[in-house]
């Protein structure tokens, strides 16, 4: 009985952590789609900069015109201000970047001060606008639940001590009754939109999993290969990388020989090996066929180039075997460096294309460099 109310009790705070860690799902599926959170928190907070852009323009305009508004004139001004310096760093930063998540937080936290401030110049009156964004706010962030939390208590945790000595202690009192529950409403509200919407990201990447993974070798296939290169071309941020597009020496041969099955276990042993070479932020997928290509980012080094070719002829003829064993395969390989010239796909895989034919010819190196 002890020990079965000790497995409900680890699983009731296991479930616990998931859900305030990592939104309500495991670890490794979090960190998987991390960044597709960052981007998504990315867009939809440029979108709300520029809101609270025209917002606190139009307000501080109105403060001009309007006596109830005049004392909230630099209020108004400052957060247009911001809003305007923040929009222009979101035109430069990555969308998945660290800073970028940081800033928008700094843009929450200016809020909750913005909400303090108006309840500080209506002492009299209970706080709505502070609490308006303790419900709100908590809705457009995608992260662990954890650090929305910590920011909510913070802010509250500041609202009451900074307006206790502003407001009369009845006022204060109602905003302290009101403060509380409504920071753990924001809370869950925050943890029930998180799990909700990573979720959601969850399945998306299990579909484009699926729809991107090449059947037999488990690598990108080709229509993946060319969205993630031609991604990574368009990107400002992005300059150098090394493209290879190698085959199977007499590949045709093989299947003639000794079946297709021979035929599907080499490409399988090729495409392991290559996925065992290249690892983090390389892109390897085949083609088709007995093609295959890799990219490797943010480098354009040619020893660097060169030298992972030789790696690839050596360990593919090292590792792939048929025939029992007895036979060995060879592969070619065409190279392109890119130095940030092309911007689409097809541009770069002919260079390499043609490079490849070039190598056919070269029955020591097995590589061929594009422009050489």
């Amino acid at each position: 009985m002890n020990e079965r109310s000790d497995g409900v009790y680890m699983k009731v705070l296991r479930t616990m952590r998931n859900y305030f860690f990592y939104c309500g799902i495991e670890k490794d599926e979090y960190n998987a789609i991390k960044k597709d959170a960052y981007v998504s928190n990315f867009e939809v907070w440029k979108i709300l900069h520029f809101l609270m852009a025209a917002l606190f323009g139009i307000l501080y305009i109105f403060s001009f015109v309007t006596e109830i508004m005049e004392s909230n004139r630099l209020l108004y001004l400052s957060t247009f201000a911001y809003s305007l310096f923040i929009i222009g760093l979101f035109f430069i930063l990555k969308k998945d970047s660290i800073i970028a998540q940081f800033l928008i937080y700094l843009t929450i936290s200016i809020l909750f001060l913005f909400g303090i401030g108006l309840s500080i110049r209506n002492p009299e009156s209970e706080a709505v606008s502070f609490i308006v964004f303790l419900i709100i706010t908590p809705m457009f962030m995608i992260d662990k639940p954890f650090f929305m939390a910590f920011e909510l208590s913070a802010a509250s945790a500041v609202f009451l001590a900074w307006t206790y000595h502003v407001k009369p202690y009845d006022v204060w009192q109602v905003d302290l009754a009101n403060v509380i529950p409504f920071t753990i409403i924001g809370i869950f509200l925050n943890v029930i939109a998180n799990s909700l919407r990573i979720k959601e990201f969850v399945l998306t990447r299990k579909l484009n999993i699926q729809k991107d993974t090449d059947d037999l070798t488990g690598l990108k296939n080709k229509g993946a290969i060319i969205r993630e290169v031609e991604r990574f071309l368009v990107d400002e941020h992005s300059g150098k990388g090394i493209m290879y597009v190698m085959d199977i020496d007499h590949f045709k041969s093989i299947n003639d020989t000794y079946g297709h099955d021979v035929g599907d276990d080499v490409i399988l042993q090729f495409g392991r090996c290559l996925d065992e070479l290249f690892t983090g932020d390389a892109i390897v997928g085949r083609f088709g066929g007995d093609e295959f290509i890799v990219f490797i980012k943010n480098k354009d080094d040619k020893d660097t180039a060169c030298r992972f070719a030789e790696d690839i002829v050596k360990n593919c003829a090292e590792k792939v075997v048929y025939a029992e064993g007895a036979d060995r395969i060879s592969t070619s390989i065409g190279i392109a460096i890119y130095q940030g010239e092309e911007k689409e796909y097809s541009e770069l895989f002919k260079k390499a294309d043609r490079a490849l034919y070039e190598a056919k010819a070269d029955p020591v190196t097995r590589y061929h460099m594009a422009g050489e």
